[in-house]
């Protein structure tokens, strides 16, 4: 909240305009912060299409999550379903408490049962390292900022843009700076939520196989994923961080520019990284 409030300062001055618009940004903080941090996680359930699993239907990922929730000492989570055939899961909301863990169709159809215990097992730390409420504050940051900058923008071409006395005494300087941090700071802040995004998915991977003493199958589970092909359509950009894979089957690899918007690491360097441990 504090970051979004001295971002709105630096653009009001910058613009020209009064303190009234900090104060707006001070309650749409608030608002937005409260929201995301009780109803967040069934926004982004909605936003999946994820519905409630069902244990006769859905047996292994039942006693999977139970069996790993008893061993992690962390509550049962609630389980949901994408029915889509691509592979993928995720992990939501706001404490382990309330934690919900996702898995498409697909995936519970092509995993055995090893494999399966390696992907719920990243996805309970998830929980465990509390990188569910991590990400969700990070996810509502940077939609606060894009919407901020947005309307700033909108602002200065459609509503005031700086009076002649502001502009002779340096205003335009401040407002390019304004203009420059309007375009430059959802853009920098979504740098930073995908690079924590990255490097939670390494945690989580060692975490998860720590929880089960076997980390050949989370590995086994990450090769199949990185076979699949197939696009999640559920996924959309504000979603596609919080699963175990890169739902869209972006480039992995690529130059250091386009590396800073991948949504998770490579899973070459994953599968690596577990088959050392």
């Amino acid at each position: 909240m504090v970051f979004v409030v001295l971002i709105v300062l630096v653009l009001s001055q910058s613009f020209g305009y009064g303190s009234e618009f900090v104060l707006f940004a001070v309650i749409l903080s608030v608002a937005i912060n409260i929201g995301s941090y009780f109803y967040g996680d069934q926004l982004i359930l909605a936003m999946s299409g994820a519905k409630l699993a069902n244990r006769g239907q859905n047996f292994d990922f039942y006693t999977v999550a139970e069996n790993l929730s008893i061993a992690s000492g962390l509550p049962m989570p609630k389980l949901y379903v994408i029915e889509d055939t691509a592979m993928n899961a995720f992990a939501t909301g706001r404490d382990p408490k309330h934690a919900i863990v996702v898995a498409t169709s697909g995936i519970l159809q092509r995993l055995n049962r090893r494999e399966l215990e390696g992907v719920i097992a990243h996805e309970l730390s998830h929980v465990k390292n509390y990188d569910i409420r991590l990400m969700l504050m990070v996810t509502v940051l940077v939609g606060t900022l894009a919407y901020l900058s947005d309307w700033f923008l909108r602002s200065l071409w459609w509503g005031r843009r700086g009076s002649r006395e502001d502009r002779g005494n340096g205003g335009g300087i401040f407002i390019i700076v304004g203009i420059a941090l309007a375009n430059l700071s959802p853009i920098l802040a979504t740098i930073i939520k995908l690079s924590i995004s990255r490097q939670r998915e390494y945690l989580a991977d060692a975490s998860g196989a720590l929880l089960t003493r076997y980390p050949e199958g989370l590995a086994r589970a990450l090769e199949k994923l990185k076979g699949d092909r197939e696009i999640l359509e559920a996924a959309n950009s504000a979603t596609a961080p919080l699963y175990i894979s890169n739902p869209f089957h972006g480039k992995d690899v690529g130059n250091w520019l386009s590396g800073l918007f991948d949504t998770h690491p490579p899973i070459e360097e994953r599968i690596k990284r577990l088959r050392s441990m």
